[in-house]
């Protein structure tokens, strides 16, 4: 079984306010607002102590029974990451992948322990949301495979740094 991860949650489900923490200020701040008719299919955060090749922490699709507040620690279980990269504005690729897990406590996902247990439509559609989300900012987001519990954990731990408060 996969080991339990505590993750921020950044961005409620349902949400059209991208949040994003600021260490500076030990709070949140907006950092964009998404179009009508968009929102975050589900709990959105990251994975404290780590860093991604983009320089912020590993992100983490969390999913929950409803949504959680922003800045709540949830303890997660992988299920997998979706792996890709995104094409900046300035040209550079870089990968951005999304970690995809299961908060703890969720009663709705409790059978839900790998990613192949996700309905193909629903991993379908969260990749087609990341995508959209990205090309709004001017980015381009590719998605290179969906792999399962093993390769996430393997990123967390390559992803792992001493103190990222420092």
């Amino acid at each position: 079984m996969a080991r339990t991860l505590e993750v921020v949650v950044e961005t409620p489900q349902g949400s059209r306010n991208k949040l994003k923490y600021d260490p500076v200020h030990a709070g949140f701040r907006l950092s964009r607002v998404l179009p009508a008719g968009m929102a975050f299919p589900f709990d959105f955060g990251f994975v404290p102590d780590t860093r991604a090749e983009d320089g912020d922490p590993l992100d983490v699709l969390v999913l929950t029974d409803a949504p959680l507040p922003v800045g709540c620690v949830v303890d997660v279980r992988l299920i997998g990451v979706i792996e890709a990269e995104q094409r900046e504005e300035t040209g550079e690729v870089v990968r951005n992948d999304r970690l995809i897990a299961v908060a703890r406590e969720s009663t709705v996902h409790q059978e839900t322990r790998r990613l192949a247990d996700v309905s193909r439509p629903l991993l379908a559609q969260i990749e087609a949301f990341f995508g959209q989300y990205n090309r709004l900012e001017g980015k381009d987001f590719h998605v290179l495979h969906r792999r399962g519990i093993q390769a996430a954990e393997n990123l967390v731990r390559l992803s792992l740094v001493a103190d990222v408060r420092a």
